[in-house]
């Protein structure tokens, strides 16, 4: 009798599964800074950044990341949640991108399978006035096929066509007025800060330094005039780290501070252009997928997504010349998004049902003039004279292109070659994790896989020693005490600002609730980092003062 065929673990998932999370400890990740010759140093947490050292690590190389406030602090916690493969480009012609995108986007789909999910988008047909009308409607499926055909038959769906009464299916609250019917096709959306965070931890897995609240003061250079490293300002320690190349991966804050020497003109010219959300009660939209809507007034739509227990409306685009670390949405903004919104919808929504807001900006590469809606989203890597490297532009869904790109620039300046390994790495909670499977048990078990994947029995390791930590931590949503804890021990978050906006998104979500819940993630983070209470008494008073100052914005009381 022959036997079965004996199957061995498959090695790329096995190598990424630890029967212990892993810790990251602040200090440790600085001492290594301050002592260690790196081949790579890269300015800047955000997706490119943490991108960029993964691939660095996954390469062989000594590489560590800085970030002056939080890993996705700035616009990669800002974006509209969505991996798309681009369709707006077919509309101008560029297939390639848009086939690009969309192998990007399933690389995203398999390896940060936790993550990412599959996101129906509904483009209603109206007979006048709408998104698409009656008219452009058979054009327009002519460009979903070219997307199917581009590769969005990879997500295993082609587009639909619906009727009037499936797209009040999917949205009971649109406006029946007029409405013919429309067009369903899936893109993919994530928790952008959360994806961020899971890329600095995975570069952390391999080797990688991760520091956030780690500010790059200053780039050195040697006596020949070429990069040697950075200074460092983290709290009252200033670290000199050297490097053989400098990676300047900041976004928009490239427009005051690039990094080159004094007197050398800026060899790119950043383009801060403002985009904002508005979160309100899932109930007030009632929508299961992300619909389209029309703006009165405006050629490009806005969108309205579900997230958890709330509807998303966004986004704007327009220039910004103020401080990059003050972006608020506007009472203006939030107007002209709730007219958009209401003109389509059967719900009086009202500025007072806004129970979160984010604002950001993109990073766009050109000069003024014209609307930023027209310019491309095209990345930029330059190569300085002394060894510098620069990265910016792009989008969420390219980032990890945009990192294998920036580091085959930076292989150049050490005069190394390597090859990319991010094409099929998995990231941290991916490897192994069974997305239909989990969701399908629900309760807990959906909540933490969703966010941690197979590493979700760490943290469920903490509720069982301790079950108090099972107590939600804001009201009105799933997230629980020991998800700070973990946060706080694993994925280095070390102020309440970190908890609440990033590691969870109570701020976006419910912002006054995760107002109350300040105090207690204080506790936990005093406890757990044994901060001065004065230090705790500050942090929760700045988180209040931050909401509050969100609000007045938001409400118009100020600009």
């Amino acid at each position: 009798m022959i036997g079965w065929l004996s199957r061995k673990p498959r090695k790329d998932r096995a190598d990424m599964t630890n029967t212990e999370p892993l810790r990251l400890i602040r200090q440790e990740q600085l001492d290594r800074l301050g002592s260690e010759q790196y081949d790579m140093l890269i300015v800047g947490g955000g997706i490119t950044g943490v991108y960029a050292a993964l691939d660095a690590s996954l390469r062989g190389y000594r590489v560590a990341v800085v970030e002056k406030d939080d890993f996705a602090s700035g616009t990669s916690s800002k974006s509209s949640k969505m991996v798309h493969g681009g369709l707006r480009y077919i509309e101008q012609g560029n297939l390639g991108l848009v086939r690009h995108s969309l192998h990007e986007r399933q690389r995203l789909r398999r390896n940060a399978r936790h993550l990412v999910q599959r996101l129906p988008f509904l483009f209603p047909i109206l007979e006048r006035d709408g998104v698409f009308d009656k008219r452009l409607a058979k054009a327009f499926e002519s460009l979903l096929w070219t997307y199917d055909m581009a590769g969005g038959w990879r997500e295993g769906i082609l587009h639909q066509k619906l009727t009037a009464a499936e797209v009040l299916s999917h949205c009971p609250t649109f406006k029946e007025e007029g409405l013919l019917g429309g067009f369903l096709y899936f893109d993919a959306r994530v928790d952008d800060a959360r994806l961020t965070l899971a890329v600095a931890r995975t570069a952390a897995f391999h080797g990688a330094t991760v520091i956030n609240h780690a500010k790059a003061i200053e780039v050195t250079r040697n006596a020949q005039g070429r990069v040697d490293g950075v200074i460092v300002q983290a709290g009252q320690q200033e670290i000199r780290a050297r490097a053989g190349v400098v990676i300047m991966a900041t976004g928009v804050w490239l427009r005051d501070w690039n990094g080159a020497k004094r007197g050398d003109a800026s060899a790119l010219q950043v383009r801060p252009a403002k985009g904002v959300h508005v979160a309100v009660p899932w109930l007030k939209v009632r929508n299961d997928c992300t619909v389209t809507i029309p703006v009165p007034g405006r050629s490009r739509r806005a969108t309205i997504t579900r997230w958890g227990n709330v509807s998303y409306l966004g986004t704007t685009d327009e220039d910004y010349a103020g401080d990059l670390d003050d972006v608020y949405c506007t009472r203006r903004e939030l107007d002209f998004l709730l007219e958009g919104a209401r003109s389509a919808l059967k719900t009086d929504l009202q500025a007072e049902d806004v129970v979160g807001s984010i604002a950001g900006c993109r990073p766009l590469v050109g000069p003024p003039g014209g609307k930023t809606l027209e310019v491309k989203r095209n990345h930029e890597i330059r190569v300085a004279a002394d060894g510098l490297v620069t990265i910016v532009g792009g989008k969420l869904t390219t980032s990890r292109h945009m990192a294998e790109q920036t580091i085959d620039a930076a292989q150049q300046v050490i005069g190394q070659r390597n090859p990319c390994q991010t094409k099929k790495a998995y990231l941290l909670g991916a490897a192994g994790y069974d997305p239909q499977a989990i969701v399908a048990s629900g309760g807990m078990s959906a909540h933490l896989g969703e966010r941690y994947g197979t590493e979700a029995r760490f943290v469920s390791d903490l509720m069982q020693a301790a079950p108090a930590l099972q107590t939600p931590i804001v009201q009105g949503l799933p997230y629980t005490e020991a998800e700070v804890l973990y946060a706080v021990r694993h994925e280095l978050a070390g102020t309440v600002e970190d908890v609440l906006s990033r590691r969870m998104r109570a701020r976006l979500m419910a912002r006054d609730a995760s107002a109350l819940a300040a105090a207690r993630v204080g506790q936990i983070l005093q406890s757990e980092l044994g901060l001065a209470p004065t230090v705790i008494t500050q942090q929760v008073n700045d988180y209040l003062v931050a909401i509050q100052h969100e609000k007045s914005v938001l409400m118009g009381d100020k600009e």
